[in-house]
This record gives C-alpha cells, structure tokens and sequence, in this order.
C-alpha cells in the first residue's frame, strides 16, 4: 500500500519525479525527432534533464505554483542528499533536485494534468535555452 505524497521523503519523491521528467522529455524529444539515432536522442534528451537546466525551469514555473507546489520544491531544494553533484553547482542541483520532488510528488498524488502541464513548461523553458 503507498503512503500518501506528502509522507515520503523529499528526496524518495526526486527519485520518482526524475524517472517521470526522463520518460517525458525523451518521449517529447522523439515526437519532435523521430528519424535519429539513440545516440544523438540520448545527447538530445541531456540537455533537458541535466542540473542546470531543470534549474533554469524552476525560474520559469516559480510564478505558476500554488503554496503546497512551492512548499513541496523547497523542501526537496532544501533536503540533505549527502552526496556532492558532479557536473553541476550545488545551488542548480538543489533546484534540480527541488524540481524533480514537486514532479514525484505531482505523479504519486496522481495529478497528471498539473503534472503535465509543469513538465511541458519546464522543457519548453530548457528549449528555448
């Protein structure tokens, strides 16, 4: 039986909204380019879902998260991993971090409208990068 959302740790919810937030841009990534190479998808999707991007989208979501949205990223923002980033800063992995929380959190309650509607925003914004 799963526990509600909001009982798990913030960094249990990372681990599944990173999951979610990979499936989803690799899958946008192939409707938009369906004739390439794992490869060059693999290189494509990187860009998308490396530290310094998923950071850069929490500037684009900030003004468009309720109060228990913004309370759930800094309380994955703010929580201890233990473990140092090694291709990014620590403030952008924090934020990463807060950013794959919200998307974990999102997916477990089963709002999958917001959900989607964060995640296109979040990849549009690493798009336009």
């Amino acid at each position: 039986m799963m526990k509600n959302p909001s009982e798990y740790s913030p960094l249990v919810l990372a681990y599944i909204g990173d999951a979610v937030y990979e499936v989803y841009t690799r899958e946008r990534i192939l409707s938009e380019n369906p004739d390439l190479p794992a490869h060059k998808l693999h290189k494509e999707n990187i860009k998308y879902v490396k530290a310094n991007a998923q950071s850069r989208s929490v500037s684009a979501l900030e003004n468009m998260l309720t109060e228990e949205e913004t309370a759930v990223l800094k309380r994955g923002r703010n929580a201890k991993s233990g473990t140092n980033p090694k291709n990014a800063d620590v403030l952008d992995y924090r934020r990463a971090t807060g950013l794959e929380t919200l998307f974990g959190y999102l997916h477990l309650k089963g709002e999958k409208d917001r959900l989607f509607e964060l995640m296109k925003t979040a990849f549009d914004n690493a798009k336009n990068d």
